[in-house]
């Protein structure tokens, strides 16, 4: 379990970190013609704390666990991507944008099993 947990969070780390990165360095412009129409729908400064919070996040999910320093902390960035990952799929429902929404579904699932994980049976 602890080694699909690791796993689970290596593969939300990736994602989210190369999402937030993509979200600070990108111009609103790139991201929309990139696919990401949402982001034309709200301030560049609203992007940018998304982006922020899912590198922070992608951060938050390794790095507790391999220092085994705070380790509450790799639950509590699993509960924020979760909430991320929520609006996200609210977000592409109603823009009808169906396949990032399973995206996000898969994703939000992931954060999930580890906030569960991380919290239950499989504490550091």
């Amino acid at each position: 379990m602890n080694a699909a947990l690791w796993t689970a969070a290596g593969v939300l780390a990736v994602m989210f970190l190369l999402a937030g990165v993509m979200k600070l360095t990108k111009s609103q412009a790139d991201l929309v013609a990139s696919g990401q129409g949402w982001a034309g729908d709200v301030s560049p400064a609203t992007v940018r704390i998304i982006g922020a919070l899912e590198v922070l996040g992608a951060i938050g999910l390794v790095l507790p666990g391999l220092l085994d320093v705070a380790t509450w902390v790799v639950a509590a960035a699993g509960i924020g991507l979760a909430v991320i990952m929520i609006g996200a799929v609210v977000t592409h429902s109603r823009r009808r944008e169906y396949a990032n929404t399973l995206v996000n579904v898969v994703l939000l699932a992931l954060a999930i099993f580890v906030v569960v994980g991380r919290l239950g049976p499989e504490q550091f």
